[in-house]
């Protein structure tokens, strides 16, 4: 059928073509069924939505299709029925748990990018690999297929630096101090991040708090060869572009399986030209990896998916048992990152990591000599020198550079936990204090989050403070406290802790 584009001032989430109801039964087309719009050599895929919003011969678009094409109001396209996609067929295979093929890889891909499969057919194939893995050469197939259906950076500074953490720890802000140490000592290191999936926040939530982190490839390009560093948010760009639409999928599920990590992790980094790149694994009860096995195996996964690509990877395990720093959420984490910055002194986990971290990219990247790289970041950070690179960043980003980390708003909504008797904090649950923060708000609210007053192993007396809650709603805080409640966040025992009679 011919129809006129109407456009609808609306974001569907999910790419809707909206169709007369009299004109659907025509063309025999129903709820959710995939159609192809044609104009000249403009094509866009859709998923139909049944409406009398739209009059007959007419097709409504929302803004989601716009954004891939950008048709005009009572422009004439074709509306075609475009069947079930041949990579469907591939995503029942992996379901089934046979191995994919490079081609069979490629193709899943690339209808993810063209939008020719759907969101129940995106999270069928995110489910099938949570399920039934992957194993190396599919994982080097998706990376690249990844990689290659977007676009590429090329960087004129080298070497290029990265550095990612695979997440999972509570106040993880830790890259916002190594980025600006590495730069601040004369090497090149392009940061992209995800937002948070199951986290409170990701590093573009923190950095978005003061900074701008939406940009196009040439801006990140003119950005870090004027600065040598950037912290911007990947989605905003088109580097690995199914890496976002998958996270959708795994965000709506609350999964995040290790092949699929593996290949948006590195499709990120092959994308922008990375040649030496550390890997953060934070090993510890309540985190994605939870034992050092595990994490050694997950390294040499990283390390040999590097190679095939032709990069050269280290990987240091960190400890992932508490929370890092005192703050977990956005703005929170924002003022504790900044000021840890500013004056060279922070949480002892905070700078102990940013450190240890910064100081392997540093011998990594030869400017400082074997086992000396901790030293010399110390010494940036507490010099001043980090800070300094830290504002060129921050203004280059759109930031004011002289922002203040106190000047940042957090929500003014709290609540305070007490110790209920006196002892020792003897553990503190990881994804109990994700979930509180994220009952709170974070990280779509940036003032939501916890402010933590204790780590393992302290001494209390009862009634000291252990945690705050921050919302900007009170209905937030009030599910958040609930679940504190319902959860034992941050245990407190004696030293005594069990005692077992003569049986």
């Amino acid at each position: 059928m011919r129809a006129k584009v109407r456009i609808l001032d609306f974001y569907s989430g999910r790419y809707s073509v909206l169709i007369n109801e009299e004109d659907a039964k025509e063309a025999k087309l129903h709820p959710d069924d995939l159609v192809k719009l044609e104009a000249g050599k403009k094509t866009v895929y859709g998923s139909v939505v049944i409406s009398n919003l739209v009059e007959r011969g007419e097709v409504g678009v929302s803004r989601d299709v716009l954004e891939l094409h950008s048709f005009s109001e009572g422009e004439t396209v074709a509306v075609i029925p475009a069947g079930t996609p041949e990579s469907v067929r591939y995503i029942k295979k992996k379901m089934n748990g046979s191995k994919l093929r490079k081609v069979e890889i490629e193709a899943i891909i690339r209808d993810i990018v063209d939008r020719k499969l759907r969101d129940i057919e995106i999270s069928a194939f995110v489910t099938s690999l949570e399920i039934n893995g992957l194993d190396m050469d599919e994982i080097a197939a998706l990376t690249i297929a990844m990689a290659e259906t977007g676009d590429m950076l090329d960087i004129d500074r080298k070497p290029i630096m990265d550095v990612h953490s695979i997440g999972g720890v509570p106040g993880n802000k830790t890259n916002i101090l190594v980025v600006p140490i590495v730069a601040a000592a004369g090497l090149t290191i392009p940061k992209t991040s995800s937002r948070a999936i199951t986290s409170a926040a990701g590093t573009a939530d923190v950095v978005e708090v003061f900074a701008n982190v939406s940009f196009s490839l040439d801006e990140i390009k003119r950005i870090v060869e004027k600065v040598g560093a950037c912290l911007v948010w990947g989605g905003a760009l088109n580097l690995a572009p199914a890496d976002d639409i998958t996270i959708k999928a795994e965000r709506a599920l609350s999964i995040d399986p290790t092949g699929l990590m593996l290949a948006s992790i590195m499709s990120k980094k092959y994308a922008m030209g990375s040649q030496y790149v550390l890997i953060d694994i934070p090993t510890g009860k309540g985190v994605k990896v939870e034992t050092v096995e595990q994490a050694r195996a997950l390294a040499r996964d990283f390390i040999e998916l590097g190679k095939r690509l032709g990069q050269y990877v280290e990987v240091a395990i960190t400890y992932g048992g508490q929370p890092i720093g005192h703050t977990v959420g956005p703005a929170l984490e924002a003022r504790e990152a900044l000021s840890a910055l500013m004056t060279g002194k922070g949480p002892g986990s905070l700078i102990e990591k940013a450190t240890g971290l910064a100081g392997i990219l540093l011998e990594m990247g030869g400017v400082a000599p074997a086992g000396m790289g901790k030293k010399m970041a110390r010494e940036i950070l507490e010099s001043g020198k980090a800070w300094e690179k830290m504002k060129e960043i921050i203004e280059a980003q759109g930031g004011d550079p002289n922002i203040k980390p106190e000047e940042i708003p957090i929500g003014d909504k709290t609540y305070t936990f007490t110790a209920p008797t006196s002892g020792y904090v003897t553990a503190i649950d990881n994804r109990a204090i994700t979930a509180i923060a994220r009952a709170a708000g974070a990280p779509e609210d940036k003032g939501a989050g916890l402010e933590l007053y204790v780590k393992v192993g302290e001494k209390v007396k009862e009634g000291d403070p252990l945690f705050t809650i921050h919302a900007e709603h009170e209905a937030r805080l009030d599910q958040a406290i609930v679940l504190a409640r319902r959860t034992e966040p941050i245990r407190i025992e004696g030293m005594v802790l069990q005692r077992i009679g003569n049986i």
